[in-house]
């Protein structure tokens, strides 16, 4: 297969929606790579029906790009060699890697995710905080020469930036952009960067949610931007989100469900209810009543106690679950099971293990 063949199917699959999980660190108790639990957190992914995977991102933890740890690029190869071996017998997925950083960091991190065998950079913009429209796009458009876009809107609340209409108007006109990443965590910026990627008449460039908070919303919402009629012309079509990287498996069902509906041009009351649940699971494993802090750790909590880690370790050893957070997890184990995939990884634990 060709480049340009590769390129048009890889954009063609994004367009479809996908569940993409945020990838999370696997380490053992000294703070070291965990290679062969990295490499089964990558199996379960693609094994439950993930259209592709997010690396080095946040949930991957930023401080793998330290000089004392030195770990992104064996991580983002790991990843790239675990799915490679899974392609042959599953379909394409789609290798995003996260880049950080201003433009010579940025630049650099493309061309170490390309050459790893990425498709796509999942651009932070977190480094610029005080960067003109101008500079930020200047920026977008240095890393669109090395790999093709998948921009980022990330929530303030963790490192981000408010990101405004005419930002995401221009972001629209590279050409090398392919999908945008929506995860501000409020729904007024949320609308904002569709109605930008609308009026710019980009129907060639997928929306996915990254707002943990509001998954079923964003997926189920017509959005009425980019007709004079007020047609709605627009959707989040799948997701990139560190809440994906959890419950995978159920994720899958769970968009694929909101396929049918919207086709059928009908919500079921039990894709909403679901919806305020996975809410409700998010708030905890999020740790949002601690504005985040512990929103690493507790995706590894979950995992953990499904055996696909062997500890919520991060390389920041301040970076614990919050008090309180994991009687959280588990009430919304308890009271919403349906989110659970527990057995579909227990069935096939060992053999990601091996």
């Amino acid at each position: 297969m060709g480049d340009s063949d590769r390129a048009t199917l890889l954009r063609a699959r994004l367009r479809e929606g996908q569940v993409i999980p945020a990838h999370p660190l696997a380490l053992t108790s000294s703070r070291r790579l965990d290679e062969r639990r990295q490499r089964a957190l990558t199996r379960y992914y693609l094994d439950a029906g993930a259209g592709g995977i997010a690396v080095g991102v946040h949930t991957t933890q930023f401080e793998i790009r330290r000089p004392e740890h030195g770990l992104l690029r064996p991580v983002l190869e790991l990843a790239a060699e675990t799915a490679r071996e899974r392609t042959a017998t599953q379909g394409l997925v789609v290798l995003v890697a996260g880049v950080v950083g201003e433009t010579t960091q940025a630049v650099a991190e493309a061309e170490l995710a390309a050459t790893s065998g990425y498709d796509v950079a999942l651009l932070s913009l977190g480094a610029l905080a005080t960067a003109s429209d101008a500079a930020l796009i200047a920026h977008c458009r240095a890393v669109a020469d090395v790999l093709p876009l998948f921009g980022f809107y990330l929530q303030p609340a963790v490192g981000g930036r408010v990101l405004g209409y005419e930002f995401w108007r221009e972001f629209a006109a590279i050409e090398n952009a392919w999908a945008i990443k929506i995860a501000p965590f409020d729904r007024y910026r949320t609308i904002e960067v569709i109605r930008a990627v609308a009026d710019a008449g980009r129907d060639d460039l997928a929306l996915y949610t990254g707002n943990d908070d509001a998954i079923v919303a964003d997926l189920i919402t017509p959005f009425p931007f980019g007709a004079p009629d007020g047609v709605a012309t627009r959707r989040i079509v799948g997701g990139l989100l560190g809440q994906w990287a959890t419950w995978t498996h159920r994720a899958v069902a769970l968009l694929e469900r909101v396929r049918v509906a919207r086709g059928e041009q009908v919500i079921p009351a039990d894709l909403l209810r679901e919806g305020a649940a996975l809410t409700d699971a998010n708030a905890a494993i999020f740790d949002a009543a601690n504005r985040f802090a512990g929103c690493i750790p507790g995706i590894h909590e979950v995992l953990r106690r499904q055996g696909l880690l062997a500890g919520t370790w991060c390389l920041d050893p301040a970076e614990t679950l919050s008090p309180g957070q994991a009687k959280e997890i588990d009430r919304v184990c308890r009271e919403h099971p349906e989110l659970t995939d527990d057995d579909f990884v227990r069935e096939h634990l060992d053999r990601w293990l091996a």
